[in-house]
């Protein structure tokens, strides 16, 4: 039982099956009769790279000083509820 030289048409259709169709490697394997270890080695042959969603600063920035100011606000409304109850029990 040789290797079996698989053109680079099959290799695309067989990524395509896994990327863009959603089939689990396991059963692309089993169906085309090829190893699961090929197919991870076309997987990062063929692949197109998903771009990773770059992380706007500035809203990020936005968003973190205000759930800074939020929480400073319950902190210094929980210090004045301290002190008041504090009082109270006196």
């Amino acid at each position: 039982m040789g290797t079996r030289n698989y053109s680079d048409e099959f290799k695309r259709d067989a990524v395509h099956q896994i990327t863009v169709r959603g089939y689990p490697v396991r059963e692309v394997s089993r169906r085309l009769g090829v190893s699961t270890h090929s197919l991870y080695k076309w997987l990062k042959q063929f692949a197109e790279p998903v771009p990773k969603p770059g992380v706007d600063h500035e809203t990020e920035n936005r968003r973190l000083k205000r759930e800074l100011a939020r929480v400073t606000e319950e902190r210094d409304i929980l210090k004045k509820a301290t002190v008041y109850f504090a009082r109270g029990s006196q």
